[in-house]
């Protein structure tokens, strides 16, 4: 070959996949010398370990007498989600989703259900405990995900429509998915709305499915038996089918009321007549309360058989006592007439969505608390717009009505310590709570009243500083005896509050508003709502406190972490 040859441009069949590469010797005998795709790429030395069956020199390796060419400079390739770190090695690859230092174990086997859901629902999901051995058929296939998720949600929606707080019905929730081993769950709560999403791995589509609750109702007994299936499907000694959950939730809502409509009338005047007694009222004044508040709840059973909203309802039930209290004064009667209509108040404050409303803010959930205090706010509002109507007649006819009367002055001890146990009895009927939480509340309320009358009127301490110790006690109890019978804590809670539920501070600031002193009147509504919200932080207060008494899980591994992150405010 010329030296003009040899500079002639090589053709493209010079570069195929078969040349040789550099630095590599081609072979001079009559096999073929082309090298195949398993050829060790430049810049890459194989290690080679001494004693070892890997000593034998195999296609993967140089050849003999071949020098590796040297290495070149180090490319910086970018890296994906899905790159292998370079300190990684497969032999001692940690736990997926598990730190060097790992997790501490979480027991939650031997506490109440309700706190063993709430403790996951504040962890992170990755470190939430395995879930018990799942309810299966007799087929061991499993129950399908949508009929979990649907029978999840019609619960959530009889205790959110009870009155349950939201954090209890996510809990609750979540115990339903747990109990058939759907782990990878978040149930969402709102007012109306109820969602749950189940995601079964990282890799495949989650399945979420919705609710909406129109309907509301009081109705503990309900209430009750709906905690009792949640808390048998929690037992991993109870095995429930799907298709038993769903028989017992569909008898539970076929279920009757426990009282009649004329023993819920019944109570709703006994408790006005309780409420008049507990504000210094006598014989007279607890009649006429009683007739007032009869007569309001059937004016309001008739609205609602003609589909007024609950506003108009509240509004009319509100006008009866106020016009006897007003027709007492007329043709004077020597009676406390402030007394009648602060009774009849008594019977119309809603001071369980208060309650669940302020403590749904203290658990973070914002949107639900704000829809429950505005529900709050419209209720309050048509019983100032019922009770304003009559007095402003009442003034105009010539009622002597004075705002600045004094009622309750705890002169009578025993007579308002009975009065306040029959307010607590005739407040848990309302409810429709079970017979046999009946005695237990009426003496919560009576303990909350000594508590409040030894404060205030023994010790002389503000009213609202001593509604609130009363409450925090009551709260304290309700949630012993709740988890003491892995119950709700409303039944043992909201009939108790009511003695100490501020009837009269809302009478005279509406009176003093109805007589145009509007700055006296407001700076008593302003008392009754701060009352109020004594009453509710009280209560919630009193919960978090029987937390102390009680062993809360994982507080190994949330030793960082007592409380859901966002009630930290960051």
């Amino acid at each position: 070959m010329t030296e003009a040859e040899d500079r002639k441009p090589q053709s493209d069949e010079a570069h195929s996949a078969f040349r040789p590469p550099g630095g590599v010797v081609a072979s001079i005998d009559g096999e073929s010398s082309t090298t195949s795709e398993f050829e060790i790429p430049e810049g890459l030395a194989v290690a080679r370990h001494a004693g070892s069956e890997s000593e034998t020199t195999s296609e993967f390796a140089l050849p003999d007498g071949v020098d590796a060419p040297p290495a070149g400079p180090a490319e910086d390739t970018e890296g994906s989600a899905f790159t292998t770190p370079s300190t990684y090695h497969a032999w001692s690859a940690p736990t997926a989703f598990t730190p060097a230092s790992g997790f501490p174990a979480v027991s939650l086997t031997d506490v109440p259900w309700q706190d063993r859901m709430r403790a996951m629902l504040r962890m992170p999901v990755a470190e939430r405990p395995a879930p018990e051995a799942p309810q299966r058929h007799d087929d061991e296939t499993g129950p399908a995900v949508p009929r979990v998720l649907d029978l999840t949600l019609r619960i959530g929606e009889l205790l959110l429509a009870g009155g349950e707080g939201a954090e209890d019905v996510e809990a609750a929730m979540f115990a339903v998915c747990r109990s058939y081993g759907l782990d990878r769950c978040e149930p969402n709560v709102t007012f109306t709305l109820l969602s749950i999403s189940h995601q079964p791995s990282l890799v495949e589509d989650p399945v979420t499915a919705s609710r909406t609750v129109r309907r509301r109702g009081t109705d503990y007994t309900r209430l009750a038996a709906v905690f009792q299936l949640v808390d048998d499907l929690s037992d991993p000694e109870t095995q429930i089918s799907l298709e038993e959950a769903y028989r017992r939730l569909a008898e539970i809502r076929r279920n009757r009321h426990p009282y009649p409509t004329w023993v819920l009338t019944t109570a709703s005047g006994l408790l006005a007549g309780a409420a008049s007694l507990l504000v210094g009222g006598d014989v007279i004044v607890f009649f006429a309360a009683l007739f007032g508040a009869m007569l309001g709840d059937r004016l309001a059973w008739l609205c609602a058989g003609r589909g007024l909203p609950e506003f108009y309802q509240f509004a009319v039930a509100a006008m009866p006592p106020a016009a006897i209290g007003i027709a007492l004064t007329l043709t004077h009667v020597d009676v406390k007439a402030s007394a009648v209509i602060t009774g009849g108040l008594f019977a119309l404050l809603p001071g369980r969505a208060l309650v669940a409303g302020v403590q749904d803010g203290l658990t973070g959930f914002y949107i639900t608390a704000a829809a429950r205090l505005l529900e709050v706010m419209y209720f309050f509002v048509s019983i100032v717009a019922g009770v304003l109507v009559v007095l402003y007649f009442g003034v105009q006819l010539g009622a002597k009505l004075s705002p600045d009367a004094a009622l309750g002055t705890g002169d009578e001890p025993v007579v308002q310590i009975i009065a306040s146990m029959l307010l607590s009895l005739a407040f848990a009927i309302l409810l429709q709570q079970e017979r046999s939480t009946v005695l237990a509340v009426t003496l919560n309320g009576g303990v909350a009243w000594c508590v409040y009358g030894a404060m205030h009127y023994a010790g002389g301490i503000s009213p609202v500083a001593s509604t609130a110790a009363a409450a925090g006690l009551v709260g304290l109890f309700g949630q012993l005896m709740s988890r003491y019978r892995f119950a709700s804590a409303l039944p043992y809670t909201t009939a108790a509050i009511g003695p100490l539920l501020p009837g009269s501070a809302t009478y005279f600031g509406l009176l003093a508003i109805a007589q145009s002193e509007v700055d006296s009147g407001l700076l008593s509504l302003s008392k009754a709502v701060a009352l109020a919200m004594a009453i509710a932080i009280g209560v919630n207060l009193g919960g978090e406190i029987s937390r102390l008494f009680l062993r809360v899980p994982g507080a190994a591994s949330a030793a960082g972490r007592r409380a859901a992150k966002r009630t930290r405010g960051f």
